[in-house]
């Protein structure tokens, strides 16, 4: 069983925001594969599952993703290594991916949160890459993208979504 986390923000204020990639991600993979979102509140959790694959996205915010990660994992029993955690990176030139399997949190708040509740490092992760800001980067990664911009960042979701299509 592999599990796949989709890290953003809960709540229709955060839905087309560059922090949400991960969360995009994740809904656009349930479509594609029919399978629907239920809430599965003993996880902090909305979660999706197929016949070998559970699709969840966090109902905590992103700066504490990993309590949810943490017990999703718990509850079902998936090792770290079947973990796959996809997040926005502004590190990243805008519509970069770049996907490993160890490594630091890079700055980011909800991957840190992830790794410190799981304990390990050896997580592997998909970032989406949404452009460095000139100015502060919380305001930049929460603020409500243009349509020109949303559409911008679905071509890469899409893109994200056909490699797991693929890989499975």
């Amino acid at each position: 069983m592999r599990l796949i986390i989709g890290l953003g923000n809960p709540g229709k204020k955060y839905e087309s925001t560059r922090h949400n990639a991960g969360r995009m991600v994740a809904d656009l993979l349930v479509k594609k594969l029919n399978l629907k979102f239920k809430k599965h509140t003993r996880t902090e959790t909305e979660i999706a599952s197929g016949k070998e694959i559970i699709i969840a996205k966090p109902l905590t915010f992103m700066n504490n993703s990993g309590r949810a990660v943490a017990k999703v994992a718990r509850y079902f029993g998936i090792p770290t290594e079947a973990i796959v955690v996809i997040y926005d990176d502004i590190d990243l030139p805008f519509g970069t991916i770049r996907s490993r399997t160890t490594g630091s949190s890079g700055g980011h708040n909800g991957m840190q949160s992830v790794i410190d509740n799981l304990k390990t490092n050896s997580i592997a992760r998909i970032r989406i890459g949404v452009g460095r800001p000139r100015s502060d980067a919380s305001n930049y990664v929460l603020e409500p993208l243009n349509k020109k911009q949303l559409a911008e960042l679905s071509a890469v979701v899409e893109e994200v979504v056909d490699l797991f299509l693929k890989a499975m």
